[in-house]
């Protein structure tokens, strides 16, 4: 698989043996025109395709695992109104989930927050403000954005995070040094419901099913009565499947907290 490493390595070698032929034989000035413009579109593509692993791994499915398990999340809560409607549908089909939340979210609705831990469920970093920008920030200010997260959720819990949202599902390098240096995992999925776009409950629904298996991700998000609706969908069906929802720790046996 192609990552920012060997994609940089492999454009400098072909600039090089542009520039040795060019010296012996005309070459249009295309070539040189051409390389850089593609090494661009591909590391563009591999920050927004958190499944290419491009910047850094994100764990996306464990496709090892001998449970007929997978993992359902959500991003970008908690919300005062929709959140408590997932906890209350996971705990009708005693489901368990990982929440990815929102520092400022956290502060807002601490109660929220607390009831989540309170359900068993796992919970994770995903920016204090998630910002349209936050790809765009200078690394301190990333690191200072996930380490006033994890300190507002540790205040609650009295644990530090360790598992990761990327924002937006954007990665690049500067993420990778801010996760390197607050010791975050990132945790992508394999399954994206697109939940927050404009296709009707149906079509998410169908979507997050379709190829569904065991050790698979699901991204949903807490902030929408469509979402609401898709979950309790969701369930029914893990239900029939006799498949069950597990959080993402348990999932892929690492660490959620420190």
């Amino acid at each position: 698989m192609l990552n920012y490493k060997s994609v940089n390595i492999i454009t400098v070698i072909a600039l090089l043996v542009l520039l040795i032929t060019s010296y012996f034989y005309k070459l249009s000035l295309w070539f040189l025109i051409i390389l850089p413009i593609i090494w661009f579109l591909v590391t563009l593509s591999g920050s927004f395709f958190i499944k290419w692993n491009y910047h850094l791994e994100s764990l996306l499915s464990n496709k090892t695992i001998k449970k007929n398990v997978i993992a359902i999340t959500f991003d970008d809560g908690p919300h005062p109104e929709f959140t408590p409607k997932v906890l209350e549908l996971l705990k009708k089909y005693n489901a368990k989930a990982t929440f990815f939340c929102i520092g400022k979210h956290i502060e807002t609705y601490p109660n929220v927050f607390k009831e989540i831990i309170k359900q068993g469920h796992t919970v994770g970093n995903h920016t204090y403000s998630h910002t349209n920008n936050f790809g765009f920030l200078q690394t301190n200010k990333m690191i200072e954005e996930l380490l006033k997260t994890n300190a507002i959720v540790k205040d609650h819990i009295g644990c530090t995070m360790q598992l990761y949202r990327p924002a937006f599902g954007v990665t690049n390098p500067r993420i990778k040094e801010a996760l390197k240096a607050t010791k975050l995992q990132s945790i992508g999925w394999s399954i994206r419901s697109l939940d927050t776009t404009s296709r009707t409950s149906n079509t998410i629904f169908n979507r997050s099913t379709k190829n569904l298996s065991k050790g698979d991700v699901i991204l949903l998000h807490d902030t929408s009565l469509k979402s609401i609706m898709v979950l309790e969908r969701l369930l029914l069906f893990l239900q029939k499947q006799n498949m069950e929802s597990v959080t993402i720790d348990s999932l892929f046996n690492i660490k959620a907290y420190a």
